[in-house]
């Protein structure tokens, strides 16, 4: 995505659209904890999530997007982003991470929660916790009359607080009735950068944080980045306005 594309204002008409759309990614999340238990596949979770989101009229918007095969991102443990969902069964103690992208009506909704399997062991917890709340440390930030990267310095500040680390070459982006548009969102660096925020903005927030080194590699699949190290990762995100 280029970095001088512009950026769409969206009106009340379509922010209310957009708000469907995004209703129906959060429905899907819901549903998530009723499957995500030990012994369920990720392509369970997928079926589950398509039949839901094509019943009630909405699209998958990742599946076919640049050749992608599923409708969930569904990233295990050591998964940071985009893993495709298959034939791997999940384990009591694994964190899950569930991406989602609902199309409805022309308009994206996209959102991402991370869930444990069972019971989990403390860091992983505080891992997940502290993911959870960096992103709601972002959305406070989200306000007309702020720049961009307030939102990425108090994400990482929290982050950084605790210990942890914030991925830094995955970004939140603009959304709208496409999955990508402009500003794409570091969630690190120093405030006060980047273009003013501003009504009508849509954009996703959705730190990915990890409990040891941030240096990361994707698969030979093409989409499934993972950590180098081995250690584990969250992921939260909602779409703000």
């Amino acid at each position: 995505m280029s970095r001088n594309q512009k950026i769409e204002l969206k009106n009340e008409r379509q922010l209310d659209a957009m708000r469907e759309a995004g209703r129906m990614a959060a429905q899907v999340l819901d549903m998530m904890p009723d499957y995500i238990l030990p012994g369920v596949t990720t392509n369970e979770l997928d079926r589950v999530a398509e039949e839901y989101i094509r019943s009630r009229g909405g699209v998958p918007t990742y599946k076919g997007y640049r050749g992608f095969p599923k409708t969930l991102c569904i990233s295990v443990n050591d998964v940071v982003v985009h893993g495709i969902p298959d034939g791997r069964v999940l384990n009591e103690g694994d964190i899950v991470a569930v991406d989602v992208g609902v199309t409805l009506d022309g308009w994206v909704g996209d959102s991402t929660r991370t869930y444990p399997v069972g019971a989990i062991d403390a860091g992983s917890q505080q891992l997940v916790d502290v993911c959870r709340e960096a992103l709601e440390r972002g959305i406070g930030m989200a306000r007309a009359g702020h720049r961009l990267t307030d939102i990425s310095a108090a994400i990482e500040g929290h982050v950084d607080a605790h210990g942890y680390q914030v991925v830094h070459n995955l970004f939140g982006h603009g959304v709208g009735r496409r999955l990508h548009e402009a500003p794409s969102l570091p969630h690190y660096g120093p405030g006060g950068q980047g273009p003013l925020l501003r009504p009508g903005m849509v954009i996703t927030i959705e730190p990915m944080i990890v409990a040891g080194s941030r240096d990361v590699h994707i698969l030979d699949d093409g989409w499934t980045i993972v950590t180098d190290d081995g250690s584990r990762s969250a992921q939260f995100e909602h779409t703000v306005a």
